[in-house]
């Protein structure tokens, strides 16, 4: 792991909580935790810059402002938390999208292979 710079502190990205999944789109035939799931969770090799306030920024973005975490308090270990945000994302719904037709195609595999 990289050594830290003055004024930051260790970070780690988490699967969405209650709080940033709560209404997030889910498409039919998918189960609602895929919505939990964030393309970069438990990432821990980060470090984000204390601002001068003290404080951590609220929010961390990947793939060009596509791809939203929310900052969620510290950890036992006195990381950063910051949880995907899927309603802060603009690349979720796409994402979902995929993931449903992973869905169907499991669904219409497992179904030929039971009629035979």
């Amino acid at each position: 792991m990289a050594t830290l710079l003055r004024g930051e502190v260790r970070a780690i990205l988490q699967p969405a909580g209650t709080a940033q999944y709560r209404g997030a789109y889910c498409p039919p035939g998918v189960p609602f935790k895929e919505v939990r799931r964030g393309p970069f969770d438990g990432k821990a090799d980060i470090a984000v810059r204390v601002g001068i306030d003290g404080e951590v920024p609220k929010l961390m973005t990947f793939g060009g402002g596509q791809v939203v975490y929310e900052y969620d308090g510290r950890d036992a270990k006195g990381r950063a938390v910051y949880r995907y945000a899927p309603n802060l994302s603009s690349s979720h719904r796409d994402v979902m999208n995929g993931v449903a037709e992973v869905y169907a195609e499991h669904s219409i595999k497992q179904a030929k292979e039971g009629g035979r």
